[in-house]
């Protein structure tokens, strides 16, 4: 089974060309006006907004390519909210001896955050999101998240209310969708499995011991 990885850094940005439905799947035509896809060929692994999707054409004269979604993925993802036009958030699978400049990132997306306040300071952006409650516990101040395919640190965590927060540097607004988040607007976010792995770990070994203790 291929693994593909993405660091993150998202390169840049793409436009929705065309959408269309099949039979329990839809077909995103990207466009290829930043010469992110020059080199794509079909079965190659790249990050839409953050969800690993696999190219299935590449149409030189119109310089586009196409993605399948399946309708799981499709109502995972904030892709289901995706019309002709949207620029969507495009970064190609790493290659071995590329540098990871952000952390490991795999486009499995586990849902969508919610955007509750957008705060300007000066030419950065803070962002107040709230997690679904199964999964706040995966979060840690100055522990990692992946938003829309970037790679981000998370500033603040509170649990009672299932919030944390992000702050993005005018280089990541520049490339990146972010510039357009709106207060309950929706994000992809995938945890970071180092972390996942640990809690879910230290959860299991709690459960034992308290069993133990029981008996």
């Amino acid at each position: 089974m291929r693994l593909s990885m993405y660091t993150g850094i998202v390169q840049g940005l793409e436009k929705v060309v065309n959408i269309q439905q099949g039979d329990h799947f839809t077909t995103l035509y990207i466009s290829n006006e930043n010469h992110f896809f020059d080199d794509i060929f079909i079965g190659a692994s790249v990050a839409i907004d953050g969800t690993c999707l696999t190219a299935t054409g590449y149409d030189t004269v119109l310089n586009m390519v196409s993605f399948d979604v399946s309708s799981l993925t499709t109502s995972l993802t904030t892709l289901q909210f995706l019309n002709i036009g949207d620029e969507v958030n495009v970064e190609r699978s790493i290659k071995a001896g590329m540098e990871n400049g952000g952390h490991n990132i795999y486009g499995h997306i586990e849902g969508m955050a919610t955007i509750k306040d957008v705060l300007h300071t000066g030419e950065t952006v803070h962002i107040d999101l709230v997690i679904p409650d199964e999964n706040i516990k995966y979060f840690f101040k100055k522990g990692f998240i992946g938003l829309q395919g970037c790679s981000l640190t998370v500033n603040r965590v509170d649990r009672k209310s299932n919030e944390i927060a992000v702050d993005l540097i005018p280089e990541t607004l520049r490339l990146t969708t972010f510039k357009h988040a709106q207060i309950g607007g929706k994000l992809n976010y995938e945890i970071d499995q180092m972390t996942r792995t640990m809690v879910d770990t230290l959860e299991s070994i709690h459960q034992r011991l308290h069993c133990l203790v029981l008996k």
